[in-house]
């Protein structure tokens, strides 16, 4: 950060009309010091900035030349060159650009933030352990005064990266697994080269992820559309399920099976509580435990649909775990779903 308190030492000795002389008097220093300063031959002394804000009635912020909103935009601007450059293939210009910022705004979290992950781009695992101590200086500053929480994780992920460097992926997971459930998973994918097992498997669990998540959000959208009847709702995401259950039958497909089940249990849920016919509620939920079938019948073929449903739902068998929610719950919705023969005849047939 450039500093121009020189100048502004003698702009706010002038406006109280002091000379060099009266100024050092009042803080009892030598005058050659005051004129060294305003000839900006020197910075004053750290434990000088506070009399001299006090003698001048300023803050130190104003004192050392330093506008906040002023510098916000130049880092603004500093950020978005940047992208610019990187997205027109000027690495060496962006680089530079990133490296006077640092210098210029040493305490800015953003800058920080960037000045990091330029350093991480492109570089090996033996590079980044080389700039290890650098790396972890900026995390720990981030993490211990920052308090914008993308930039946070931006450093928990820096540091699951170097840990991962070292060769301590399973403390790299860990820490990784502070943040969110949709941050850690896709996280975890970018630990590693994507050349190896362990980056293919994450790829996959994370496509997997993303496709139940994508389902319930279309679901969402249709389910609160106040321009639709609930008809309308049931035959609109219905007919999304019934897209994706066709194109699951390709080999390279299956994993659509994960909407198919997404959309059933979100429809099955919505209906339940519009208070819907117990006919559309029984057919509905007679198809979402089918795709539940189906999602079991897959994880026996793909260990990742597996591991993900069993780190969701703590069990093997889906039907089962299903069931016992529809049958216990003490939830009212449920308990009056239950006083229905024909609803108590369908889950007895998915019982046994």
């Amino acid at each position: 950060m450039e500093l121009n308190i020189g100048t502004n030492i003698k702009r706010l000795r002038l406006a109280k009309g002091l000379t060099q002389e009266q100024l050092a008097d009042l803080l009892t220093i030598s005058t050659a010091a005051v004129s060294k300063w305003e000839a900006k031959n020197t910075y004053p002394d750290i434990t000088m900035l506070f009399p001299l804000a006090e003698i001048f009635g300023v803050t130190v912020d104003e004192l050392l030349g330093y506008d906040e909103e002023k510098a916000k935009k130049d880092v603004d601007m500093i950020l978005a060159e940047q992208q610019r450059m990187y997205v027109e293939g000027r690495f060496t210009e962006g680089k530079e650009l990133i490296v006077n910022a640092r210098k210029k705004y040493p305490h800015d979290y953003r800058i920080m933030n960037a000045y990091m992950w330029d350093m991480e781009r492109g570089a090996d695992e033996k590079t980044l352990l080389k700039n290890k101590d650098e790396l972890t200086q900026i995390c720990d500053c981030i993490l211990e005064g920052c308090t914008q929480d993308g930039l946070r994780a931006e450093a928990i992920n820096m540091k699951a990266k170097l840990l991962h460097a070292s060769g301590d992926t399973a403390a790299a997971f860990e820490l990784l697994d502070h943040l969110s459930a949709w941050q850690a998973p896709v996280l975890k994918e970018g630990l590693f080269s994507k050349n190896t097992p362990e980056f293919r498997h994450w790829n996959k669990r994370n496509c997997y992820g993303l496709m139940d998540v994508l389902s319930i959000k279309l679901a969402r959208i249709i389910r609160f559309d106040p321009a639709l009847s609930v008809t309308e709702k049931i035959e609109r995401i219905e007919s999304i399920a019934n897209t994706f259950a066709d194109m699951s039958n390709q080999r390279d497909l299956a994993f659509l099976s994960i909407g198919v089940q997404s959309l059933y249990a979100t429809l099955a849920g919505m209906l339940r509580a519009d208070n819907a016919p117990i006919t559309e509620i029984i057919r509905i939920r007679d198809k979402h435990l089918a795709s539940l079938q189906k999602i079991m019948a897959l994880a026996k073929e793909d260990p990742v649909i597996k591991e993900l449903f069993q780190s969701t739902y703590k069990t093997e068998d889906l039907v089962a775990w299903e069931l016992n929610r529809l049958l216990h719950s003490p939830h009212p919705q449920f308990a009056r779903l239950r006083e229905y023969p024909e609803y108590m005849s369908m889950l007895e047939k998915w019982a046994k």
